[in-house]
């Protein structure tokens, strides 16, 4: 067993390798299809059929029939068939591909191999040809036939033009038809050789297209070959005016020598350089050579070409000869000139200056080449030519002519010629205008004007229009009349260009006077602006901001400006908007934010679009102007203020005594004369430099006075003899020894009288004012009989808060009547308590 399980594998190469030899596969399947041309989406029939004993390594009744329809696989239907052969059946409901491959296989213990295959290809029955046309040229005489092929029929198509030589069975002759020329390389046409062909006699024609499905026929063409001759052109020989009918010319030809023989019939055209179309006349006999054709312009040039076929045929043209050009002769001006003024006084001299206008004379009435126009104040008379007051080549003239002159005569004239004279006649204007004007557009370069008749019926109409801004120069050619009185529109073509703006005015003119005009203004056509207007900021506040901008000029608007629209938006993004009237220069936003940051854009308007200018940026202010006005009216008082303030603390001694006040130095006092020379001394602490403050009283010393002397009473007057009583004590001096102290003489309280009543003195112990400089220890006093005398010399009052320093009533016994210092008192007093310097307390022992 395990022997025969390795062969195993060694025999199915075997077989496989037998099944894959070059002719190990033939004749041992087989596969047929019902039709292997089919029409699209039609049903497909196959049959595969498997011989084992010819299939080397098959064993029979183990062989598995698959099919593949390209790279997909289909399902059959295997069954046994005659002398052991395997069949298997395959139909495809609907064949949707033109071309595919049928594949059949076999499988055989798991491996698969090809055995057989069938090609299957769908499509449609030719289409029919049409527009089958055919051309004999004569030069080798070959014809030549083209057609349109109908629809693809995605499979092989062979196509023949076919031919049939009976007249008499034309209409679908059943005669033999013979090929007359197969396309090559898929074209679709071809050309029948002389050979085959019999010219002056009818032959039938048509184009046949056959596949496997079916065939089909174009309609058939009957024709003589030489009906569809294509002819040579003529050749144009001469053209000449008539001489006596100078509006008639003739013209000659000659036709190719290959046609001399035949009948033909021939066509002219020209065309002057204005003209749109060619002019074309018809029916010319080809052997006459030569032909006569009237109604040509005067002085135009003109383009000439012709053409010929055979006269009974139903076939081609020749090609149109070479141009040949002429052109007409001359002949003068003819008609009138349609023309339009404007006069205005000239100063005192009595002279009117006039605007003459005119329409150059049209194609028909020129008959020529206008070489110039004149201009009289009389009509030309036989025999004598009026004085010129204008010889132009221009359409304008301006000229002055005397006041009153009511009429001018304005005539052409070219190179045969002057035309007869064109009486214009200078109306006032001042009749009734129209009752309504209105322009709309009538293309990119016209405009229809549409109006209302005035009351009165005119005579005819003068509409005047003009580019805005005005271009230098003017435009003598912006004006056309209307002749018919009845009319009530006109069509403006000249010099209208789109995009740009036209005044249009419209005069009605009467019999004996000219309209007052009307006025309106038109575009042909609209755009959005060329650009916005800038913005500028003219004023601004806390919570409104005025803009203003310059109108976008005529020139740039492109159309009629509609509106402004301004926009504006802060940091955070709030946006808000306002369109005003084109008439406005100037816009306030309102209810901003104080100090806040804005841009702000405009955007200009018209009927066919927008365009939006530069942004602004702008700040909002913190203040309004009023608030801005009483801060700075605020600032201003509290200045001003402060420098009266200065100037008061620099010029006034009182103020300035009252805050800095001027300390009296004791070392010149007269006190330091009697005041004993030495005192009892206690270390004192100086207190460190600080603002002024109440003075610190550290001792007080009791000085007794000489027996025998008693003050004067209180409220007496001094006297100037001695007495035998002490005078009363003037008020407390003081004696400064060191930095922040001095002696103080303090008055004694009330009814203490008599001998030895003592006298008191206080050493007094303070910082000095903030920045004043120490004051010498010595304090001298000085006398005086006058209680207003100061205690330390100054010859002005001491400043109030040492008014208790002051001495009243007499000297003491033993000094000058004139206020000399005292002898130095002796004693020492006893510390007094409550001593305050410059105070209101009374002090006491």
């Amino acid at each position: 067993m395990a022997r025969r399980g390795a062969r195993t594998p060694l025999l199915l190469q075997l077989s496989l390798l037998l099944l894959l030899l070059p002719g190990g596969t033939l004749g041992c399947a087989s596969v047929a299809v019902g039709s292997p041309i089919v029409p699209l989406g039609s049903a497909v029939t196959a049959s595969c059929t498997v011989r084992s004993e010819l299939c080397r390594g098959l064993e029979q009744g183990k062989v598995r029939i698959t099919w593949m329809l390209d790279n997909e696989p289909m399902a059959g239907s295997q069954r046994r068939g005659v002398e052991g052969s395997e069949v298997s059946n395959l139909t495809l409901p609907q064949f949707n591909r033109t071309q595919a491959r049928l594949w059949c296989w076999v499988e055989w213990n798991g491996t698969k191999q090809r055995v057989g295959m069938a090609e299957i290809r769908a499509g449609y029955p030719p289409a029919k040809p049409f527009n089958l046309s055919c051309v004999l040229n004569l030069s080798d005489y070959g014809l030549t036939c083209q057609w349109e092929p109908g629809a693809d029929s995605h499979l092989p198509t062979s196509v023949a033009l076919k031919f049939a030589s009976h007249p008499c069975r034309c209409r679908r002759s059943r005669a033999p038809a013979g090929t007359g020329c197969t396309p090559q390389g898929g074209n679709n046409h071809c050309t029948v050789p002389r050979r085959l062909l019999q010219l002056y006699r009818q032959m039938e024609l048509w184009v046949s297209a056959t596949n496997a499905l079916g065939t089909a026929e174009s309609e058939h063409l009957c024709i003589d070959p030489m009906d569809v001759a294509e002819l040579d052109p003529p050749a144009l020989q001469s053209i000449q005016s008539v001489p006596f009918q100078s509006d008639c010319v003739t013209v000659a030809w000659e036709v190719a020598h290959s046609h001399m023989h035949m009948e033909l019939l021939c066509e002219l055209r020209y065309r002057a350089p204005e003209d749109a179309a060619w002019a074309l006349v018809t029916g010319i006999p080809g052997q006459a050579r030569t032909a006569q054709h009237c109604g040509f312009l005067f002085g135009t040039p003109y383009r000439f070409q012709m053409r010929c076929r055979r006269s009974s045929a139903r076939g081609y043209w020749s090609d149109w000869s070479p141009s040949r050009n002429y052109t007409t002769h001359e002949k003068a001006p003819a008609g009138t000139l349609d023309a339009w003024w404007s006069a205005r006084p000239a100063g005192a001299g009595g002279w009117l200056e006039v605007q003459l206008r005119w329409k150059a004379p049209g194609r028909r009435e020129a008959n020529g080449r206008v070489l110039g126009y004149r201009v009289t104040l009389s009509p030309r008379r036989r025999g004598r030519d009026p004085p010129t007051i204008c010889n132009t080549t221009r359409t304008q003239c301006n000229f002055s002519a005397p006041v009153g002159t009511a009429r001018v005569y304005l005539s052409a004239y070219n190179a045969a010629g002057e035309s007869a004279a064109t009486e214009v006649v200078l109306l006032e204007r001042k009749g009734q205008p129209l009752a309504g004007l209105r322009a709309v557009p009538g293309g990119e370069r016209s405009l229809w004007v549409r109006w209302e008749p005035p009351p009165a019926a005119p005579a005819a109409y003068v509409l005047e229009w003009q580019r805005v801004p005005v271009e230098p120069g003017g435009c003598s050619a912006c004006w056309q009349m209307e002749r018919d009185g009845a009319t009530t529109a006109a069509l403006i073509r000249d010099g209208i260009e789109p995009f740009q703006r036209y005044n249009i005015s419209v005069y009605p003119l009467y019999p004996d006077a000219v309209g007052m005009p009307v006025h309106t203004a038109a575009y042909s056509k609209q755009k959005a602006p060329s650009f916005a207007p800038k913005l500028h900021l003219k004023s601004i506040s806390k919570s409104d901001a005025e803009l203003c901008w310059e109108p976008v000029p005529v020139e740039m608007q492109n159309g009629f400006i509609t509106s402004y629209t301004i926009f504006w938006a802060n940091s955070t993004a709030e946006v808000s908007s306002a369109a005003v009237g084109p008439s406005l220069s100037s816009f306030v936003i309102q209810e901003l934010k104080p100090s806040t940051l804005y841009k702000v854009l405009i955007m200009a308007s018209t009927a066919a679009g927008s365009t939006n200018g530069t942004s602004l940026t702008l700040v909002t202010m913190a203040l309004d102007d009023i608030e801005i006005q009483f801060l700075f009216l605020t600032l201003g008082l509290v200045f001003v203020l402060l420098i009266l303030l200065l100037i008061c603390f620099q010029k006034n001694g009182r103020v300035k005594q009252q805050f800095w006040p001027s300390v009296p130095d004791p070392a010149h006092s007269s006190l330091g004369k009697w005041v004993p020379a030495e005192l009892p001394q206690e270390p004192l602490q100086v207190p460190s430099m600080r603002e002024p403050s109440l003075a610190t009283i550290s001792t007080v010393t009791v000085l007794e006075r000489a027996a025998g002397k008693q003050p004067p009473s209180r409220g007496k007057e001094p006297t100037g003899e001695p007495t035998g009583a002490f005078p009363v004590p003037p008020q407390p001096y003081v004696r400064q020894e060191r930095p922040g102290t001095a002696w103080a003489a303090v008055e004694p309280q009330r009814g203490r009288g008599g001998s030895g009543e003592p006298v008191q003195y206080a050493r007094v112990v303070g910082a000095g004012y903030k920045g004043q400089q120490h004051v010498p220890p010595r304090l001298y006093l000085r006398c005086g009989s006058s209680s207003s005398q100061p205690l330390l010399g100054d010859p002005s009052p001491s400043p109030q808060p040492y008014e208790n320093l002051w001495f009243h009533g007499a000297a003491p016994q033993g000094c000058p009547g004139d206020g000399g210092c005292p002898e130095e008192l002796p004693a020492t007093f006893p510390l007094l308590q409550g001593l305050r310097i410059g105070g209101a307390e009374e002090l006491h022992d």
